[in-house]
């Protein structure tokens, strides 16, 4: 379809601190879940190597996603070898372990952070993630992603019907004029795990109405056809807001994004019922040009656009849990 690999988002583990209903609830991923085994995980030479065999491929950006990637022990190891091939190097993170880990991944060539926060209300984000975890510590791990450069910080946060849609105004107030961008994500039918319903999904428009009641906000110009997030900033210049409508106005036609799981299959797709394990060649040491060719024989056969045939049919379809392959 004439699009480059850009985007790679490399997950570093399947684990999490949090229990987020719309990711990994508890029921499924409590106790008795068995996670990947260390022994299971692609070490991070083997990452490194798998990025080197993308850049021929257009790739320019590099995201570590988990689970929770803070949870994997030296990842500022895998920043440092990152940011030496060149990429832009980002990481989503809950940020409960980020105040810890901020000097030494600035240290290491992180170039960027995105926070996932659903609430800033203590009760609705304990009830969100499902844990013990406060709110406070997010917002610490956030101020100190702001205070090592790490930025321009970008906060997630999935709305759901009934649950969090209270919390879109005030994340808005609460980041105007700090140089944080607060995106909003329609809830989307990832995995099989979560009980989504399109009931759930409050869509963009109907955000934006509401928050135009509040706040005077003019559209910004997209930077690239592939942005997923649709921009919006405050007229008086304090900052600015992203919204990404994959339900209510799909973004198949212009992805440029792959994943690699951190057991070595490559996902073309969020909502793939299955991937292309390449374990084999990634564990090999052999020349990194059959690594990049496997990798682009895969790519050019993507057909995916699971958001765009959204319906009954395909919504019954197997899916990868998004803990698996990061978000």
């Amino acid at each position: 379809m004439g699009r480059e690999l850009r985007d790679l988002r490399v997950s570093v583990t399947d684990r999490c601190n949090f229990r987020c209903r719309y990711c990994m609830p508890r029921e499924r991923f409590g106790e008795g879940h068995t996670f990947l085994p260390r022994r299971a995980l692609l070490s991070f030479p083997e990452i490194h190597r798998f990025v080197l065999a993308c850049l021929p491929l257009g790739l320019k950006k590099v995201r570590i996603t988990g689970g929770e990637p803070l949870l994997r022990p030296g990842l500022d190891e895998l920043v440092s070898m990152l940011s030496e091939t060149g990429v832009e190097t980002a990481l989503t993170t809950n940020a409960s372990l980020l105040s810890r880990h901020a000097p030494e991944l600035a240290a290491s060539g992180l170039d960027r952070v995105t926070v996932s926060l659903d609430a800033l209300d203590p009760e609705i984000h304990s009830r969100m993630t499902d844990c013990s975890i406060p709110v406070e510590d997010v917002l610490e791990g956030i101020q100190s992603a702001i205070d090592n450069d790490l930025g321009p910080v970008k906060v997630n946060c999935v709305v759901q019907r009934g649950v969090n849609e209270s919390e879109v105004p005030a994340l808005v107030r609460k980041f105007r004029g700090t140089g944080v961008t607060v995106r909003f994500i329609e809830y989307m039918d990832v995995g099989r795990t979560n009980g989504w319903s399109r009931g759930q999904v409050v869509s963009t428009n109907d955000m934006l109405e509401y928050l135009m009641g509040e706040f005077e906000l003019v559209p910004v110009e997209p930077e690239s056809p592939s942005d997923v997030a649709t921009r919006w900033a405050h007229s008086d210049g304090s900052g600015e807001i992203g919204f990404i409508s994959s339900v209510s106005s799909p973004f198949c036609g212009d992805c440029v994004r792959a994943r690699l799981s951190a057991d070595g299959h490559l996902f073309t797709c969020l909502f793939a019922s299955g991937g292309h394990d390449l374990r084999a060649i990634i564990h090999e040491d052999s020349d990194t040009q059959v690594l990049t060719d496997a990798i682009a024989a895969v790519w050019r056969r993507r057909s995916d656009r699971y958001s765009e045939l959204r319906s009954s049919e395909t919504s019954s379809l197997p899916r990868i849990e998004m803990s698996y392959i990061g978000g």
